[in-house]
C-alpha cells in the first residue's frame, strides 16, 4: 500500500538535471523490500526525497520508504532548506523584509548570519532557543546569475526585475522545470519602475521616452539638444546581467529598433548608481523607483503635452510607461512546507504593508476618487478630436462618476491580446479578493480603452472585447462561487481617455488597458 502511492508520487516528476551541490548515494526501499531506488540524493522536503537515478529525477514520498545510505537526512531534527537567488535590489533588502515579517507572524526568531561577501542565511527558529527549523539562504548577484543557478540546480527561487527570456524558459522546459511562465511557476512579488535619474543641479526637468532611448543608444550625446548646456551626456546603467538593465534594452530600446550605445558606465547596485549620477552634473541613468537616492528622477513627457511622474499610485496602475515588476520563479518541483507557507504569506494583506514599508510599490488594490483625477479628464477633453464628441465624453463623465477607479489596471503583451505579467498577476490577486469577499454585495466595472490609431467607433469595439476577456478571465480564476456576490459589467469608452500621446509605441501601449472602477 505504502509503495504504490509512493510510486505514484513519483512518477509526477520526471526530471533530467541534478543539483551538483554535496549529494551523495541513497537506496530507498519498499517496505516489502520488492521494489528499491538507487541514486543520488538531491534533496529532501521533510516529507518527499528527490533523487537522480538511471530513470531520471524522481520525487517519492518518505512515508513509503525507508532510506538507507549516507546521504540519508535525519527524519528527528529535519531543517527545512530554501536558497534563493538573483537580483540584488530585492535580495538585498525586500526578501530579508519579507522574512522578518514571515517569522514575526509565525512567532518565531529569525537570526541573519552573513557567509561572505555574495552569499547571507537566515535560521528561523521557535523563540525558545530551539534549533532551527528552516534555512533561508540568499546569493546576491543578478537576474541572469539567478536564472543560471536555477537551471544548475543550485537555487530553488529566483529573484527577477525582468521576465524570463525565451531562451531561458526552453532551457528551463527541457532541464523538467515545467513553463516557467505559467501562473503557479512565475509570481509578481512587487512592482518596480524604471527611472531616468540627473544630478540635483541639471537644468532638464522632462525628457520624452523616445528621446529617452536615442540618449541610451548613443543618438543624443549633448544636453544641448534637450535644452541643457553645451556638455556630453555621461550615460550609467546596472551592470548588464542586471534584469533592470535587461528591461531597459528589451523595452525601452527594442520597440524603437535602437541598441545600446558604447562605453556605458556600469553598477554592481542600483544605489551606486544613484550616488554616482548624483555627483556628476552631466551624467543621466536610469535606476530602480525605489533607488534612486538624491539623483532627481525626470519626469516623461510627449509632444502631445501629457507628463507622466513616477510614483507609487502611477507605477501601481501601470499609468507610468516604464513599470518593472519584481518577479519569483520557481521551478516545477515540490518545496518544503516552511517555503510554501513563505510563498503564500509573500501574496497576503500583512506582506504588502511589509513591502511598502520597505520602500517598494506593494500590489494591494487602492481607492482613486473622481476628484483626484482631474489631469486625466482634462487631458481627454484636450486631446478628443473630431472622432470623440463631446456627447462621448459627457457619456464617459456620467457613467465613471458615481464610481471610484481602482488601482488595479490591466495592460497586454505588445501586439498581443495576452495580458502582461503585472496584469497576469492582478487577475490571480482581484480573484483573491472576490474568493474572500472584499467586494460582497459591491459593483465592478471593466472599461476598456484604447490608443488612438484607426477609427474610434472600431477602438471602441476592440476595448470593449479587452474587458470582456479581463473579466471572463478574472471569473475564470476564483475558485469559489464568491462572484456571485459581486455585480460585474463593462464597460468601453476607446480613445476618449488617453494616458500617454500616440505618438510611440510605449504611449500606444499604456493607452491600450482596462481599467476597473467600483460602487
Amino acid at each position: 500500500m505504502y509503495w504504490s502511492r509512493a510510486a505514484a508520487l513519483a512518477a509526477l516528476f520526471l526530471f533530467s538535471v541534478a543539483r551538483p551541490v554535496a549529494a551523495q548515494d541513497v537506496t530507498l526501499t519498499s517496505p516489502d523490500g520488492a521494489v528499491e531506488i538507487t541514486g543520488t540524493l538531491l534533496g529532501f522536503d521533510g516529507e518527499f526525497y528527490r533523487v537522480d537515478t538511471r530513470y531520471g529525477e524522481l520525487t517519492v514520498d518518505g512515508s513509503g520508504v525507508s532510506c538507507n545510505g549516507p546521504g540519508c537526512p535525519s527524519l528527528t531534527d529535519y531543517v527545512a532548506e530554501l536558497a534563493l537567488s538573483g537580483s540584488s535590489t530585492m535580495a538585498e533588502v525586500l526578501l530579508p523584509a519579507l522574512v522578518e515579517g514571515f517569522a514575526l507572524r509565525n512567532g518565531w526568531r529569525a537570526a541573519r548570519d552573513t557567509l561572505d561577501d555574495n552569499h547571507f542565511r537566515y535560521s528561523l527558529a521557535r523563540p525558545d532557543t530551539g534549533p532551527a527549523l528552516a534555512y533561508f539562504t540568499f546569493r546576491v548577484s543578478n537576474t541572469d546569475e539567478g536564472f543560471a543557478d536555477l537551471l544548475a540546480n543550485e537555487a530553488d527561487i529566483v529573484l527577477a526585475l525582468r521576465e524570463i527570456r525565451a531562451g531561458e524558459r526552453t532551457r528551463a522546459f527541457e532541464a523538467g522545470m515545467g513553463d516557467m511562465t505559467a501562473g503557479n511557476r512565475s509570481r509578481v512579488l512587487a512592482l518596480d519602475a524604471m527611472v531616468p535619474v540627473v544630478a540635483p543641479g541639471n537644468p532638464v526637468r522632462r525628457i520624452s521616452t523616445p528621446d529617452l532611448a536615442r540618449i541610451f543608444a548613443g543618438e543624443i550625446a549633448n544636453w544641448s539638444d534637450l535644452g541643457g548646456p553645451d556638455a556630453p551626456i555621461d550615460l550609467h546603467l546596472p551592470d548588464a546581467g542586471s534584469g533592470l538593465s535587461q528591461a531597459v534594452e528589451d523595452r525601452l530600446l527594442r520597440p524603437a529598433g535602437l541598441t545600446l550605445a558604447e562605453g556605458i558606465t556600469r553598477h554592481p547596485r542600483s544605489s551606486s548608481l544613484a550616488r554616482a549620477v548624483s555627483a556628476d552634473p552631466f551624467a543621466i541613468g536610469i535606476a530602480s523607483f525605489a533607488e534612486t537616492g538624491t539623483a532627481r528622477a525626470l519626469t516623461l513627457t510627449g509632444a502631445c503635452g501629457f507628463s507622466l511622474e513616477a510614483s507609487r499610485r502611477t507605477i501601481k496602475t501601470e499609468d507610468y510607461p516604464l513599470t518593472s515588476p519584481m518577479f519569483l520563479y520557481l521551478p516545477a518541483r515540490r518545496l518544503p512546507k516552511v517555503a510554501r507557507e513563505f510563498l503564500l504569506y509573500v501574496q497576503s494583506p500583512a506582506a504588502q504593508i511589509v513591502i511598502r514599508r520597505a520602500g517598494f510599490v506593494d500590489q494591494a488594490p487602492e481607492r482613486i476618487a473622481l476628484n483626484a483625477q482631474g489631469d486625466r479628464f482634462a487631458n481627454a477633453i484636450a486631446a478628443a478630436g473630431e472622432e470623440v464628441p463631446l456627447d462621448e465624453l459627457q457619456r464617459m463623465i456620467a457613467t465613471l462618476g458615481p464610481l471610484t477607479r481602482l488601482t488595479t489596471s490591466f495592460r497586454f503583451e505588445a501586439g498581443s491580446t495576452r495580458p502582461d505579467a503585472q496584469s497576469r498577476a492582478n487577475i490571480a490577486q482581484l480573484a483573491r479578493a472576490i474568493e474572500i469577499g472584499v467586494y460582497d454585495a459591491k459593483t465592478l466595472m471593466f472599461v476598456g480603452f484604447s490608443d488612438g490609431e484607426g477609427p474610434a467607433e472600431g477602438n471602441r469595439r476592440i476595448a470593449l472585447k479587452r474587458a470582456e476577456a479581463v473579466r471572463d478571465a478574472v471569473l475564470a480564476a476564483v475558485k469559489t462561487p464568491g462572484e456571485a456576490r459581486v455585480e460585474m459589467s463593462v464597460e468601453a469608452f476607446g480613445e476618449a481617455l488617453p494616458m500617454a500621446c500616440d505618438d510611440s509605441d510605449w504611449g500606444r501601449q499604456v493607452n491600450r488597458r482596462v481599467e476597473i472602477w467600483a460602487r
